[in-house]
């Protein structure tokens, strides 16, 4: 029986426990995750690529059904290199749905092979983003609770 394989995309800057509740739930639903780092040319990055994708390979590191790539491309396009069906995007009640439903309606139109399955944010963390926590975060502001314990300490070396 074939694997049952999803990719998680985001920016990721910084990863949140936000997007680590999106992932925790996604594991529960599927084989295998790649969690996606995606180079957006429309964002200029707080953390560069490669410390993201450090940073999440070792949060990562325990768990053997997780692997963590950078893509600079369309991500449908990362899915149908890699066979992979199944997009998870996290939908927060913050007007996320219209966006999400427009990009999942285009990837299906560009990979009709491929489906994107909604995770909502849990109700705890509805409210984290990753540009909320970069602007607590540059004004001194205490992101304990917002991000997981080593991208706070990523952060702390990048503000340094």
């Amino acid at each position: 029986m074939d694997k049952k394989r999803a990719l998680y995309a985001g920016t990721f800057d910084p990863f949140t426990n936000g997007h680590l509740d999106i992932v925790q739930r996604a594991l529960k639903l599927f084989d295998e995750l790649i969690v996606v780092v995606a180079v957006s040319p429309t964002k200029t990055p707080f953390m560069s690529t490669a410390t993201r994708v450090k940073v999440l390979k070792k949060l990562f590191a325990h768990e053997p059904k997780i692997k963590v790539e950078s893509w600079s491309g369309l991500i449908v396009e990362y899915a149908r290199q890699n066979k992979i069906n199944s997009i998870i995007r996290g939908l927060r009640p913050t007007g996320d749905f219209e966006i999400e439903f427009q990009m999942a309606s285009m990837n299906r139109k560009i990979n009709p092979d491929c489906d994107t399955v909604f995770l909502m944010t849990s109700e705890k963390l509805y409210y984290i983003s990753s540009s909320l926590v970069k602007e607590v975060f540059i004004h001194d502001g205490d992101i304990t609770s917002f991000v997981p314990p080593l991208v706070q300490e990523e952060l702390k070396k990048i503000k340094k």
